[in-house]
C-alpha cells in the first residue's frame, strides 16, 4: 500500500507535467500555418480554430475587389490611409486575408512581431466578396463575421452575389465579448450603402462597384 501510495502522486505529476507542456492549440495552428507552401491561386488563413484553403476568386469576384480597391484608393487619395490586398491582418495567432482592408498607407509600423502582416488593431474596414459554395458562404457570412467581431475591427462590409439578386451587408459596432455587431445594414443590389465612420466615413457603396441585380 505505502508503495502504491507513492507511486499515484508521481503519475499524476507526469501527467500533469504532460499536459503544462502539452503546445496550445492555437499555437499548433500558428506553426503550421506559418509552414505551409501552397500553390499559386490558393490562400490559407487561420479561422475560428481551424485552417482553411480556399482558392482565388472568380473573375466576377475579382471585378468587384478591383472596383472596389481602385474606388478606396481614390477616396482616401491624399490621407494617412490606404486600401490594401492580399496581405495578412493578424490578431492573436489567427490570420486572415481580407478581399480589401483600409489601414494605414505605411503598414511597416504596424506588423505583426513576425512580420508576417499587418495587426488587426490597425485596420479600420475590411470587405469579403463572397464566392460560391456553402463553405465559402458561410466562412464570410458567419465565421470571419464573428472574428472580425472578436477582433474589434469597427466596420465589416460583405459584397454578396449570392444573397438573392445580390446584397451589400454593413457591420458596425463590434462586440468582441458576443463575437458580434451592434448594428447590421443590408441593401439589395441597386441602393447605395455609406460607411459610416473611420477613414473611408462618406465612401458609397453603389451599382458602380457591384454591378447590377444578379439573376
Amino acid at each position: 500500500m505505502t508503495a502504491l501510495a507513492h507511486e499515484r502522486p508521481e503519475t499524476m505529476s507526469e501527467a500533469s507535467a504532460d499536459t503544462v507542456n502539452e503546445p496550445d492549440l492555437d499555437e499548433v495552428l500558428w506553426q503550421a500555418w506559418k509552414a505551409m507552401e501552397l500553390p499559386e491561386g490558393y490562400r490559407a488563413e487561420i479561422i475560428e480554430g481551424a485552417i482553411e484553403v480556399s482558392p482565388t476568386g472568380r473573375l466576377t469576384h475579382a471585378q468587384i475587389a478591383n472596383r472596389l480597391r481602385r474606388a478606396l484608393d481614390k477616396f482616401l487619395d491624399g490621407g494617412e490611409y490606404a486600401c490594401h490586398q492580399d496581405t495578412n491582418v493578424i490578431y492573436e495567432r489567427k490570420g486572415w486575408i481580407p478581399d480589401a482592408f483600409v489601414a494605414p498607407e505605411d503598414l511597416e509600423l504596424h506588423a505583426d512581431e513576425e512580420g508576417l502582416g499587418v495587426e488587426a488593431s490597425a485596420v479600420n474596414l475590411v470587405v469579403e466578396v463572397v464566392s460560391p459554395g456553402r463553405r465559402s458562404l458561410d466562412r464570410d457570412r458567419i465565421r470571419k463575421r464573428r472574428e472580425y467581431a472578436r477582433a474589434g475591427i469597427p466596420v465589416y462590409v460583405i459584397i454578396d452575389d449570392y444573397d438573392g439578386q445580390g446584397a451589400v451587408t454593413l457591420f458596425t459596432g463590434p462586440r468582441p465579448d458576443k463575437a458580434d455587431w451592434e448594428d447590421i445594414h443590408r441593401v439589395p443590389y441597386g441602393t447605395e450603402v455609406t460607411v459610416p465612420e473611420g477613414p473611408a466615413k462618406g465612401f458609397v457603396i453603389g451599382e458602380a462597384i457591384t454591378g447590377p441585380k444578379r439573376g
